[in-house]
């Protein structure tokens, strides 16, 4: 039980847009119970905090987090909490830590690797309820919820394979996901990018996210394309959104590569359109230029079809990997995103690698790999797998500021970091949020205070239908941020991402104080959130 609290002399800011006020917040057993304006006399609050006219705004909420095994290695997630995240919703772009029954999980945490590393320790788990379960156990610092991953449960069914499902498959993916839902994931995701989800036509992709309207949980998706063909995979989206009543959730939204660049606004209109049809649609971004995913999405989707083990035995050989760079180079695919033809190798960083004898590589373009390696660029990703075991993260550059600006000025919008953990990460993983508040509110006056703030809170929280956090008001949760708005700022870069920002004071997690005086605390007070 939380001792009571008193945040006096605040520049209150309540999630919800409106103006900010001054006044004291009063926190008791993890709820926020009272809200005072102006002046109020003493209390008994066993601590008392002066914010002498710091703001102090809902704890923040990211939509999309890659954490899902990091939180058992580091419960305390610091790299999050300290840039005021108090809520994390996991089991992103279609891939889940559960429901798992009956599988080859060794397969399935290493065609995980590059975006979610490994867990440190037994996979201890089958169902999603088990795995909250495991959440709780360990004791973390922040709040978790999960979505149920469709590349999760169809690989439960159909394994990593390419094969069309028949309605009996269909019908047991169905049943996982409604499963996951009784068990409290908060909705459903899917990542038409990547293996095995890939594989999925629109009519499997339609049956599961219909799964959700009895619930009337998100179907949150990163889209089958987001270049060349983004058009039709905002088109096919929506569509779902329309046929089965569900709301949806637009994964990391942004225009890649020059074909889509300036075209911001022509997507923007489509949402409009989607919401006046009647579809529910909120959208998520991160501010940054890059992208963050793991290197085997850069192989052709046909090179993944049998598990990590084949895809291993196909790097190794002489003819498939001659095919693998002639898919790449010729662009014989229809309808793949093709990431290193359409990015440049000069603009794809290795992130992270598992292996000691290959961190020099951190931090180096794949073109720059290629030239220390006096070898071609697609042999420097097929070689860098194999030593790894697929366990390699990489960075894209493949944005237009302006373009990133234009998308943070929509009301629809929220924040989030995407961020993946390991090695030489993207600053997103530390640095997303006092950004917005640094660079896009004091500095580029593209948002108000108090706008920035409800992107991070409220709307994040209406989007995952999490209705007792991301507002100040008595009887919610006392997730809490207090930061100085003329001092708060990222020090996380490009070349040294792992850098906790400044002008962040306080970080509360259902009242007790994760951070204090910007230092991490011993405390774990964050819970695996259910619906």
């Amino acid at each position: 039980m939380a001792a009571e609290t008193a945040i006096r002399n605040a520049r209150i800011i309540d999630g919800t847009g409106a103006p900010w006020f001054r006044g004291t917040i009063i926190i008791k057993r993890g709820k926020i119970t009272e809200i005072h304006r102006g002046k109020t006399s003493q209390t008994d609050a066993t601590t008392e905090i002066d914010a002498d006219g710091m703001a102090v705004c809902p704890g923040f909420i990211d939509t999309h987090t890659h954490s899902d095994l990091q939180l058992f290695s580091d419960p305390t997630l610091a790299p999050k909490i300290r840039q005021g995240i108090t809520t994390e919703v996991l089991g992103q772009d279609g891939f889940s830590m559960a429901p798992l029954y009956d599988v080859d999980t060794d397969a399935w945490e290493t065609h995980l690797s590059g975006i979610a590393g490994r867990l440190d320790g037994e996979w201890s788990w089958e169902s999603l309820g088990d795995y909250l379960e495991a959440i709780d156990d360990q004791e973390i610092a922040p709040n978790v919820a999960t979505l149920v991953g469709h590349g999760t449960v169809r690989f439960n069914v159909l394994g990593f394979s390419d094969t069309a499902p028949t309605e009996d498959d269909i019908s047991q993916m169905a049943e996982l996901v409604t499963e996951a839902l009784e068990a409290g994931a908060v909705g459903f995701s899917t990542g038409l990018v990547y293996t095995p989800a890939r594989y999925a036509d629109t009519a499997e992709v339609r049956e599961l996210a219909a799964q959700l309207a009895p619930y009337g949980r998100p179907f949150v998706a990163h889209i089958r394309n987001e270049r060349r063909q983004i058009w039709e995979a905002l088109d096919e989206f929506i569509d779902i959104g329309a046929d089965t009543g569900v709301p949806l959730h637009l994964s990391h939204f942004k225009l890649a590569g020059p074909d889509q660049q300036g075209k911001v606004h022509r997507a923007v209109s489509i949402f409009e359109a989607a919401r006046e049809r009647g579809v529910d649609l909120t959208v998520e971004q991160y501010p940054y230029t890059a992208g963050s995913t793991t290197l085997t999405n850069i192989l052709p989707p046909w090179v993944q079809a049998e598990g990590p083990e084949q895809t291993l035995s196909y790097l190794r050989d002489d003819d498939t990997r001659e095919k693998i760079r002639r898919d790449i180079s010729e662009w014989r695919i229809d309808g793949w995103e093709n990431r290193g033809a359409y990015t440049g190798w000069e603009n794809i960083e290795v992130t992270n690698v598992a292996s000691e004898s290959n961190q020099s590589v951190e931090g180096k373009s794949i073109a720059t790999i290629a030239t220390e390696r006096d070898t071609d660029p697609v042999a420097v990703v097929c070689d860098l797998l194999i030593e790894e075991e697929l366990e390699v993260g990489m960075l894209l550059h493949q944005l237009t500021e302006s373009d990133v600006r234009d998308v943070l000025a929509n009301e629809r919008v929220n924040v989030a970091t995407d961020g993946l953990f390991g090695g030489r990460p993207h600053p997103r993983v530390f640095g997303t949020y006092p950004k917005i508040l640094s660079r896009y509110v004091r500095e580029a006056n593209i948002l108000t205070l108090e706008e920035a703030i409800r992107k991070m809170t409220s709307l994040p929280a209406r989007a995952m239908g999490l209705e007792t956090k991301g507002i100040l008001r008595p009887g919610l949760d006392a997730d809490l941020v207090v930061f100085d708005p003329a001092t708060i700022d990222t020090n996380a870069t490009y070349d040294s991402p792992q850098q906790f920002p400044t002008g962040i004071h306080h970080v509360m997690v259902n009242g007790s104080f994760v951070v204090r005086d910007s230092v991490v605390t011993d405390a774990r007070p964050g819970e695996a959130l259910t619906k």
